[in-house]
Formats: C-alpha cells, structure tokens, sequence
C-alpha cells in the first residue's frame, strides 16, 4: 500500500513538469464579434472562458492534471468558435457557427462541469432564448 501512494505521489509530480498552459494569444479588438450589448454580456459571462482569448485562468489552472482538462477544452472550445476572432470568418462559416450556437444553447453549453465550478455561467431560460433570438435562426 505505501508503494502504491508513494508511485502515485511521484507521477502526480512527475506530470507537473508537462506543459499545459492556456495562452490567451493577441488579438486585433476590430476581429471581435459584433452584438447587441445584451447578447455580449451574455456572451462574456458564459461563453468567452472557452470561446475567446480572453480566458480567465484560475489557479488550479497551473496544477496537473487539471491543466491538461482546461487546456483541453479551451483548445476545443476556441476551435469549435472564437468570438475574439469572428470577423475573420467567412459568412458561411459564420452562418454555419450562428447555427451551432442556436442548438448548443439549448443543449450542451455551457458544460455541465464548467459551471459546476462556476455558477454564474449558466443560462437562465430567458438568456438562452435572448442568444436564440440573436443567431436570426429558425428552429426546425
């Protein structure tokens, strides 16, 4: 049993040296998105952590293995939209992005264990409606 908590203990210092740091790169205030200031503040309070560069990092950010999860999804979740650079989109990939907002309010975002640790991100029924209204989709 000691040997086992002693390997433990080893690799959880071992996996500090790892690098996975979240970076919030520059970038140009004229590539942000444009919306209505209901719809940004929204937008800032629950979305921006994953979908922008301008992620608030928190302290267990630095400490594995939780920097691995955070790198991860702030990686994914930039890929999947970054509001920090939307005008550097196509209209098509924009329209297509508009879409995926649409349906994901509703169903996916924020995560589930993105606002177990942060409350206030998480959509009342009538700001999800707000950012449905502001996608100018059309349920289906």
């Amino acid at each position: 049993m000691k040997y086992a908590l002693g390997l433990i203990v080893l690799f959880l210092i071992a996996i500090q040296f790892i690098p996975a740091k979240v970076v919030n790169p520059k970038t140009d205030k004229n590539l942000e998105i444009k919306a209505p200031k209901e719809v940004m503040r929204i937008l800032k309070n629950s979305c921006y952590d994953c979908h922008s560069n301008e992620t608030k990092i928190p302290w267990y950010a630095s400490i594995a293995p939780a920097s691995f999860f955070i790198k991860r999804h702030v990686d994914l979740g930039r890929e999947w939209v970054n509001f920090s650079i939307w005008q550097s989109y196509s209209p098509k990939e924009k329209d297509k992005k508009l879409g995926e907002i649409y349906k994901s309010v509703y169903h996916a975002m924020p995560l589930p264990d993105y606002i177990k640790l942060h409350k206030n991100a998480k959509l009342t029924q009538k700001q999800k409606q707000i950012v449905r209204e502001w996608t100018g989709k059309i349920p289906y």
